[in-house]
């Protein structure tokens, strides 16, 4: 896997203005040349016969923060009523057993720990009441502060179905108007991954020696499926559209969890191109990336050259379309 060091001023903290504004960096993969356009470019650079197929999920309002943000619940599920499983800070607060009180109305009874420290609570409201709307925030990544007014800039324009924990980034730099001036010459559809925390997790030895990353819900339209059966070339926008089609290419199914891990090596199915944002070293989706590039002095090429040219990295970062 490629290594980098990142000056801290190219992790984009929030998005450009216009969202298809963001840069754009084409490499094409047959003659290995690099290209310094702009996102709103995209169709000059997109093949003729290809379909783009766009990551739908929308992600939750899971981040709950009170005491000015000293206390919080990551809520990861709700598994009835009024009992949710999250990560909780800080963890000594919320011991087996313990009813803590977050605010005059809210309180919050540990039932259960697993080993990864994640807690079972039991709430004394419903999960949906309305008050806790104030204390419910979207989810921006570790690195970018914690900055409500982002809160519609970290949706993609086209996000439907609530499930994810973090925003499938690559969709982030279409507007609906580049939509709509793509969909003229082209097929767009839209699948559903739900994003779950693994997406930033820094992989382990089980996982290289498994061969499988953490389990991620996903689903294909049997309409679109068809579609895609048809395609004669397939643009995937995101790592997450990637591990949707290459899983079920793999397996079938158009419902299921998958817990794939595409590494180097790895043979792609049915995924042609993808657009993609500069991802962090260490993590899956830059294993994916490289697979997906061929070479591993290939992809270190690239990102030196994203690093010289000041692209900006990450989830509110720039882009690269891999032909």
């Amino acid at each position: 896997m490629i290594d980098f060091e990142l000056p801290k001023e190219l992790i984009a903290q929030e998005p450009a203005n216009p969202r298809d504004s963001a840069r754009l960096l084409v490499y094409n993969r047959n003659t290995q040349t690099l290209t310094d356009t702009v996102f709103s470019e995209l169709p000059k650079f997109l093949p003729k016969n290809t379909t783009l197929v766009l990551n739908n999920s929308k992600v939750e309002h899971c981040r709950w923060l009170f005491d000015e943000g000293k206390t919080e619940l990551f809520v990861l599920d709700k598994l009835d009523r009024y009992t949710v499983r999250a990560l909780v800070r800080p963890g000594k607060k919320f011991k087996m057993g313990k009813t803590v009180q977050l605010t005059e109305w809210l309180r919050a009874e540990t039932t259960a720990t697993d080993d990864e420290g994640i807690r079972t609570l039991r709430l004394n409201v419903m999960h949906d009441d309305a008050r806790l709307r104030a204390i419910e925030h979207v989810p921006l990544p570790p690195y970018i502060a914690q900055n409500d007014t982002l809160a519609e800039e970290y949706q993609t324009v086209y996000a439907k179905p609530l499930g994810s924990k973090a925003a499938p980034t690559a969709g982030l730099h279409f507007t609906e108007g580049l939509l709509a001036s793509i969909g003229e010459k082209h097929d767009v559809l839209e699948v559903t991954l739900h994003v779950g925390l693994g997406t930033f997790a820094s992989l382990t030895d089980e996982n290289y020696a498994t061969g499988r990353l953490h389990a991620e819900w996903y689903k294909i339209p049997e309409s679109v499926e068809m579609r895609l059966q048809q395609a004669q070339h397939i643009t995937t926008v995101g790592t997450t559209t990637t591990r949707t089609l290459e899983s079920w290419a793999a397996s079938g199914d158009r419902m299921a969890e998958t817990d794939i891990f595409i590494q180097p090596g790895y043979e792609f199915k049915v995924v042609n191109s993808i657009i993609t944002n500069f991802h962090l070293p260490g993590t899956s989706l830059l294993l994916m990336i490289e697979a997906f590039v061929g070479s591993e002095s290939e992809m270190q090429r690239i990102y030196d050259h994203a690093i010289a040219q000041k692209y900006r990295f990450y989830s509110f970062g720039d882009a690269m379309l891999i032909l």
